[in-house]
């Protein structure tokens, strides 16, 4: 199993800048950054904190890196067009050198989306847009012209050049219902949920289910993510888990025996300055997950 890093982007460039580094020079496998424009308060609220826009980071990220993977955590087809995406995938694997993964989701933040008056639909037209989207934005970054004509998406002879370095740009989907788990099993290359082991391996096995279902034949990665603090302060709650070094040893081997290839550690919950979070996820990486990681 790899492990990636996932800075948070509320704290100042520089810092997130610093943490990329730091990944990028101690052997982590990626640096992931969300896509939002304000803080999630739950409900429809409005939260004044900072939050930098992602695909302004991402080239500055890639640029200060020369071996992770960077990507997006992940980029919801309610705000961005499918156009935008791939373009703004393709340069920033230019900028990489052939090291972005495009994360993509249906959009689901409801504050942000009230502020700024993006539409968010229900369930069923929100997964119907995102097929759309998902579809259009892979022949974009595959196709030598795009033409797309959809309900809610309509793409005439578009060209899309130049093409990304990588033969094949990864897209990775964040799902977990049902339908968005049929989508990502039939043109993701990647995939990526929220969960404890137990809870992120059930959603993982409905993910394989539906490959198969679909005929799919080529194999999916698969990524996980939560919160980890060794000995916290933060108890175990919400999306945090602490424990002693055994005890998350144990978590850590718990993800690998579920078959996850990635594990990403968001550090937001591990220190107020870019010195501390660095050491608590570098003892994360190597006491922790040490045992259990790839070469």
């Amino acid at each position: 199993m790899k492990l990636s890093l996932w800075p948070s982007s509320a704290e100042p460039v520089a810092d997130i800048l610093a943490e990329a580094r730091a990944a990028d020079a101690d052997g982590w496998h990626g640096v992931w950054l969300a896509d939002h424009y304000m803080p999630n308060t739950g409900d429809l609220s409005r939260d004044d904190g900072p939050m930098h826009e992602v695909w302004g980071l991402l080239p500055a990220v890639a640029a200060v890196t020369s071996r992770v993977r960077v990507g997006t955590l992940v980029s919801p087809t309610t705000i961005h067009h499918p156009a935008l995406l791939a373009k703004r995938a393709a340069t920033v694997d230019h900028v990489s050198g052939g090291r972005f993964v495009l994360g993509m989701g249906a959009g689901w933040q409801r504050n942000e989306h009230d502020a700024y008056g993006f539409e968010l639909p229900g369930p069923r037209t929100l997964v119907d847009r995102f097929d759309e989207a998902l579809r259009a934005t892979r022949s974009l970054l595959d196709e030598k012209r795009t033409t797309f004509r959809g309900q809610f998406f309509d793409i005439d002879d578009a060209p899309a050049e130049p093409k990304p370095l990588q033969e094949r740009l990864p897209i990775l989907v964040g799902a977990k219902g049902p339908r968005m788990l049929r989508l990502t099993a039939r043109h993701a290359q990647e995939w990526n949920t929220w969960g404890l082991p137990e809870s992120a391996a059930r959603v993982r096995a409905a993910l394989l289910a539906a490959a198969e279902q679909v005929g799919r034949t080529d194999p999916l990665w698969t990524t996980t993510n939560w919160m980890l603090d060794v000995d916290g302060a933060t108890p175990t709650a919400g999306r945090v888990a602490t424990g002693s070094v055994a005890e998350l040893q144990d978590l850590a081997g718990r993800y690998v025996e579920a078959g996850f290839d990635e594990f990403i550690l968001p550090t937001w919950n591990l220190g107020a300055t870019t010195a501390e979070r660095q050491d608590r996820a570098a003892r994360i990486k190597a006491d922790v997950f040490g045992p259990v990681l790839d070469g």
